[in-house]
């Protein structure tokens, strides 16, 4: 069993808000290992005929998107890869062509179903609103018939409360309070006692498969999960926001969930 350092159980000062540097620092400790996709081609159709197009290698990807992602030309940027189950993997491109910006895409090799994420960074703050802004369309594969559920908004989580723990020095607490926010808290770690409520999007993928994002108030930053709530209670991530220095800053993160439980309304339930 692993020591505690008794450094992870000091209260975080209550009147200084930490960066995302601070608490990001080693949150990909307990993530899944990176699959390479040489030589995949994947093309998704997504929002209303729009298309997705990457060429993968070892360590790039060269793609090009009409629609809502639309490029001028052929793009080339780094990827990262977890094959989250036998069939389905998590892509995320931490984009160096246009560097206040993120594509993750979800997408099962059976069943032929995708979800495509467009993660943003303003320009500048506006109050009231997160800075980093998502956007999310359900979509398909080629090379096969789309079967099963078509991946939709989902309000499985609400009422759930689980335990995320991503390394040896990260301990977090989610509780999902509605379709649009959830709050968390830090049980272990730099930002422990350190709390929140956020934005959130739930996405149901699959069987026991959630895309679970959210985007931050505090401070400019928002990342996009895939909660594998089923047998396999891991959890794979990343985040884009904006680090110490003014620049966009892309961090992977992952680790295991522990759920603590859950409630259901009697009466009205939660928007």
């Amino acid at each position: 069993m692993e020591t505690i350092p008794s450094n992870d159980l000091t209260p975080a000062k209550s009147d200084e808000w930490l960066s995302y540097d601070d608490f990001a620092a080693g949150i990909d400790t307990y993530r899944a290992a990176s699959s390479s996709l040489s030589g995949v081609h994947l093309d998704v159709s997504y929002a209303e005929g729009a298309k997705l197009s990457l060429a993968f290698a070892s360590d790039h990807v060269r793609w090009k998107a009409t629609g809502p992602l639309a490029t001028e030309a052929e793009l080339t940027d780094p990827y990262d890869a977890v094959r989250v189950r036998d069939d389905v993997v998590f892509v995320h491109l931490p984009l160096e062509s246009s560097s206040h910006m993120a594509i993750t895409v979800v997408y099962s090799e059976t069943t032929h179903r995708a979800l495509v994420v467009r993660s943003r960074i303003a320009d500048a703050p506006t109050e009231g609103v997160p800075q980093v802004g998502q956007e999310f369309w359900a979509g398909v594969t080629g090379g096969g018939r789309p079967s099963g559920e078509v991946p939709a908004p989902s309000r499985d989580l609400i009422g759930k409360r689980n335990l995320y723990r991503y390394s040896p020095h990260h301990l977090y607490e989610h509780i999902y309070i509605s379709s649009e926010r959830y709050a968390w808290q830090c049980v272990q770690g730099v930002q422990r006692g350190h709390g929140d409520t956020e934005m959130t999007t739930t996405w149901k993928f699959a069987d026991g498969l959630y895309l679970f994002c959210f985007r931050e108030f505090r401070i400019p930053v928002a990342s996009v999960w895939l909660h594998d709530l089923s047998y396999a209670l891991r959890t794979t991530g990343v985040f884009l926001g904006l680090a110490e220095d003014g620049n966009a800053k892309h961090s992977r993160a992952g680790g295991h969930v522990y759920p603590l439980g859950a409630v259901s309304y009697p009466d009205v339930e939660p928007i």
